[in-house]
This record gives C-alpha cells, sequence and structure tokens, in this order.
C-alpha cells in the first residue's frame, strides 16, 4: 500500500493547500468509519483514494448533520450545509477544509452537480424529519430521495464525468440492499433511538405491534417478520451482484469485499432472530479480517480506465 503522500500524487493533487484539505478529510473518515477507510486504502486503486474518501467524508458530513441536534433545528443546518456546498462547487473554497477537498474532487471529476443536489435536499426532506414508512413504496422513495444520491456522491467519483445510466442503475441496486441489511443489523439500537425502519404494513402482515420490537418479545409473528425481512434483504443482495463489475477494476475489490462483509451480515441476523432485538449485529473482527484478505489474495484493484 503506498504511503498517503504517494496516493495523493498519483491522484494527481500537488497544491499544497488541497494535498492538507485531502487529508483532513481521510482523516476525519479514518476517525468515524475506519474499517471503510481502511478498505478504500488496501484494495481501491491508488489513484482514486482521495477522491472516494473525499466523497466518503462528505456524505458522513450530512448524514450527520441530517441526524444531529435537535429535529427543529435540522433543515436549517441542511439548508445552511446547502448553501455553503453550492457555493464550494462553484468557487472552490470555504473555511472548512472537507468542503474544499470535495468541492475539488466534484469539479475535477466532473461528478454532475444534480447529484449532490439531490442528496442534500433529501437529507431535508427524507432524513431530518425521519417518521419511517408506511410500505415498502416508502422505504423505495427513501431510497430515490436520499439513500440512493447519497451513495452516488462518493463512489460517482470513481467515473470520470459521473456514471452513466446503467452505473447509476446498479448502485441503486446496491443501496437497496446495503439500506435492508443496515435495517436489520442495526434494529435494536434504531428502535433505541425512536427509529423503526420496517415498513408498518410489514408488522401488520404478521401481527406485530412497535411494542412487541421494543420489548424484544420472542413471538412467533416477531420470528416470522424477521426471517421475511432477512429473506427481501438477500434477494436485494442477489440483485446487486453485478455491481462490483460496474464499479470497475479500480473500485471493484471494495465492492466486492463490501458484498461479502454484507451477506456474512445478513447470516448473522438470519441466525440471531429476535436477538437483533437486544442488540445490534456487528461484522465482528474475524470475517473482515478474512474478506480483507482474500481481497487481497486476488491481487489489488488494477488502474482505473481513464473513462467511465
Amino acid at each position: 500500500m503506498p504511503s498517503w503522500r504517494t496516493t495523493l500524487t498519483r491522484a494527481g493533487i500537488t497544491v499544497p493547500r488541497l494535498r492538507d484539505d485531502y487529508t483532513h478529510a481521510a482523516r476525519r473518515v479514518l476517525r468515524r468509519e475506519p474499517a471503510p477507510y481502511l478498505t478504500l486504502r488496501l484494495l481501491a486503486d491508488p489513484a482514486l483514494v482521495p477522491w472516494l474518501t473525499a466523497g466518503l467524508a462528505f456524505m458522513n458530513r450530512v448524514d450527520d448533520v441530517a441526524e444531529g441536534g435537535p429535529p427543529a433545528g435540522r433543515p436549517a443546518a441542511i439548508a445552511a450545509l446547502a448553501a455553503r456546498t453550492e457555493a464550494a462547487l462553484e468557487s472552490g473554497d470555504d473555511p472548512d477544509p472537507l468542503l474544499r477537498a470535495y468541492g475539488h474532487a466534484v469539479r475535477t471529476r466532473e461528478l454532475p452537480a444534480h447529484w449532490v443536489t439531490r442528496f442534500l435536499e433529501g437529507a431535508a426532506t427524507a432524513e431530518a424529519g425521519f417518521d419511517g414508512f408506511a410500505a415498502e413504496e416508502d422505504f423505495q422513495a427513501y431510497l430515490d430521495a436520499y439513500a440512493w444520491p447519497g451513495v452516488v456522491v462518493f463512489t460517482g467519483l470513481r467515473y470520470p464525468g459521473g456514471p452513466d445510466p446503467e452505473q447509476a442503475a446498479g448502485w441503486r441496486r446496491f443501496v437497496d440492499a446495503a439500506q435492508r441489511v443496515d435495517f436489520l443489523a442495526d434494529l435494536c439500537g434504531d428502535l433505541a433511538e425512536g427509529r423503526l425502519c420496517i415498513p408498518r404494513a410489514r408488522l401488520a402482515e404478521h401481527g406485530v405491534t412497535r411494542e412487541d420490537l421494543e420489548g424484544a418479545r420472542d413471538t412467533p409473528g416477531v420470528r416470522a417478520l424477521l426471517a421475511a425481512e432477512c429473506r427481501r434483504a438477500r434477494t436485494a443482495l442477489a440483485a446487486a451482484d453485478d455491481v462490483p463489475d460496474l464499479a470497475g477494476p479500480g473500485l471493484r475489490p471494495v465492492i466486492t469485499a463490501m458484498t461479502e462483509l454484507m451477506a456474512h451480515q445478513l447470516t448473522a441476523v438470519d441466525r440471531a432472530g429476535s436477538a437483533v432485538l437486544r442488540r445490534d449485529t456487528g461484522y465482528g473482527l474475524a470475517a473482515p479480517l478474512r474478506t480483507l484478505l482474500r481481497a487481497r489474495t486476488r491481487g489489488p484493484a488494477g488502474p482505473a480506465p481513464a473513462g467511465p
């Protein structure tokens, strides 16, 4: 793995202030999400790593604003961040080095700004005031408004000019699967924070109430509900099995590793049954290490193609 300085140079980032900005963004990701950061550093094409790291830092920043602080103040906070982001995309400047790095990444990689705008609008409408899903249609609308553009503001930097329609559709399938697995793995913690992420219509199908889930009741209905949600997540994962190829060689090992970890986590959720209502389901230590070792054995990412 090349040093961070060498990685910046391979990406063509040579201006000292910009190198400092990208380093700031990378350190922020490392503190907040060490596993994704290390996966990028170990498996992605080094020439892509600074762009992707800046994108991940920005995605995390928007998430933190949309989910943090008093709910009543979140729309205004997102609006302020959106205004600063728009200015940074146009001028390349902002007091925040993270926004300077991300603005530079978007301009240099020519990611269409509508993905960024869509993500910030979704943060204000779909995430800041999140109150669950009535039915599957509401979950799909949440993906379209927030989760899908959220992943593209990060992974879309892999493609000069942004993803084409087929690539973008692939990331839509990927985020559908990832969100389903994440909601199941974090069910206990989400409920503790007042977030119910399983559509209410599906609780009703199994005769389950929110109180059943919050009380971690091990009933036949609860077990049937969780098993059905795991099947839906597994179907969504299967539908996204072409995304590593759409990601291209520069990012393919990362997405393959992430997909394997999601499958591992989903299996753990399925086996745990109603126990997922008492504790969240993490990756553990052994599974990520095995996944990274397998990915390294397959070989590091090759150079990213010049075009999409």
